[in-house]
C-alpha cells in the first residue's frame, strides 16, 4: 500500500506535535532499527544538533531518529524528548552502560508567528515520537511546518503562510525514495515546471505576489533579518548507502531547493537536508539523487499548497 509520503520507505515512521495557538511544533522521523544518515547544510544561518557525527570521517554509523523543529535554537531541545522516548523503548547505540539514541536535529525560525514565548521543548519532542507511525498523515500547518512562512524579502509583515510537505516515488525495481520538508524560506516558492510563483512576498499596494529576486536587484537590498527563515527536510531511501554516499544524496537534493525557492540558500536561511538509508539493495547514486531531487520538489510544493491562512497571513488556497 502506498501512502505517497516518506513512510512508504520501510523502517520510517513519522510523528508530529504542535501548539496550534502559539503556531510552533516539531516533526519526528523514527528509524528504530537504525539507519545510515548524511547531511548537507547549505544556508548561512543554520541551527543544528549532532550533524558533526554524520561526517563520514566520524565513528557512529547509524541514527535512530531525526527531529525537525520550529522555535529557532530553542527548538533543538525537542530532540532530547525524542531521545527519552527511544531510550524507554530500549533503542539506541549500546555503549555498555546504557543505550544512547542518536537523534540529529535541525530547526527553523517561527518565533515571529504566534507566541514567541512558546517553543518546542522536550515534552513536545516526546509527544511527537509517541505518535510516530507509518501511514497517511496531515500536511501543511502541522509539526515543524506549523509556523512556517515564505516570502520575507519585503519584511515579515508581507509574507505568506507555508507548511510541511511529504511525497514518495517508487520504481518497478523496488527502489523507494521519500521526502519530508518544512518550508520556511526567505524567498518565494515557484513551480519548477511552469515558473509560476506559488507563494511569496505580497506587495502592500497591488496585493500581488512579487518576484523576490527581481525585488533584490531593483532595490539593491532586501528587508531580510537573520534567523527568520530556513527550510529543513529529509530524504529516505530503501537502499544501502555509506555515510559518504548519504551525504552526497543530501548535496544533490539541495538542487530541489534551488529549483523551487528563489533566491535559495541566502544569508538569512539555514537550509539543511538529511538523507536516511534504511538498507537494502545497492542502487546507482545518480538514480537515487535524481529521484530524491524530484520527490523533494514535490514535497516543497505540497508544503505550500497544503498550508492554511493564519493570523492574517494569506496562503496558497
Amino acid at each position: 500500500m502506498s501512502f505517497d509520503n516518506i513512510t512508504d520507505v520501510p523502517g520510517i515512521k513519522v510523528g508530529h506535535h504542535e501548539n496550534s495557538k502559539a503556531l510552533t511544533g516539531c516533526t519526528v522521523i523514527l528509524t528504530e532499527d537504525g539507519a545510515t544518515a548524511g547531511v548537507d547544510v547549505r544556508g548561512a544561518a543554520p541551527g543544528t544538533r549532532e550533524t558533526d557525527l554524520l561526517d563520514p570521517v566520524n565513528m557512529v554509523n547509524q541514527i535512530h531518529g531525526l527531529c525537525l523543529s520550529g522555535g529557532s535554537a530553542f527548538g533543538l531541545d525537542a530532540a532530547s524528548g525524542v531521545m527519552k522516548f527511544l531510550e524507554e523503548q530500549g533503542v539506541g547505540l549500546d555503549v555498555g552502560v546504557a543505550k544512547v539514541p542518536i537523534v540529529p536535529s535541525a530547526i527553523l525560525f517561527d518565533l515571529a508567528v504566534g507566541d514567541a514565548d512558546v517553543r518546542p521543548d522536550q515534552q513536545m519532542g516526546y509527544n511527537a515520537a509517541q505518535k510516530a507511525a507509518r501511514g497517511i498523515f496531515q500536511q501543511g500547518n502541522v509539526g515543524a511546518g506549523c509556523g512556517a512562512t515564505v516570502g520575507k524579502v519585503m519584511g515579515f509583515e508581507h509574507c505568506m503562510k507555508s507548511g510541511l510537505g511529504s511525497a514518495a516515488i517508487e520504481l518497478d525495481n523496488g527502489l523507494i525514495v521519500g521526502a519530508l520538508v518544512a518550508v520556511n524560506a526567505f524567498g518565494d516558492v515557484r513551480d519548477p515546471k511552469t515558473g509560476e510563483i506559488l507563494a511569496g512576498a505580497i506587495h502592500p499596494e497591488s496585493g500581488e505576489i512579487i518576484d523576490s529576486e527581481e525585488f533584490i536587484l531593483n532595490q539593491a537590498q532586501s528587508h531580510g533579518r537573520v534567523g527568520q527563515n530556513t527550510t529543513i527536510g529529509a530524504i529516505a531511501v530503501n537502499s544501502y548507502l555509506s555515510k559518504a554516499e548519504a551525504k552526497k544524496i543530501s548535496q544533490i537534493t539541495q538542487n530541489a531547493i534551488g529549483r523551487t525557492i528563489h533566491p535559495a540558500h541566502t544569508m538569512y536561511d539555514g537550509d539543511t537536508i538529511f538523507t536516511i538509508a534504511t538498507g537494502g539493495e545497492h542502487y546507482s547514486l545518480d538514480l537515487i539523487g535524481s529521484l530524491a531531487t524530484q520527490v523533494m520538489e514535490k514535497a516543497i510544493i505540497r508544503a505550500i499548497k497544503e498550508a492554511e491562512p493564519v493570523q492574517g497571513l494569506k496562503a496558497y488556497e
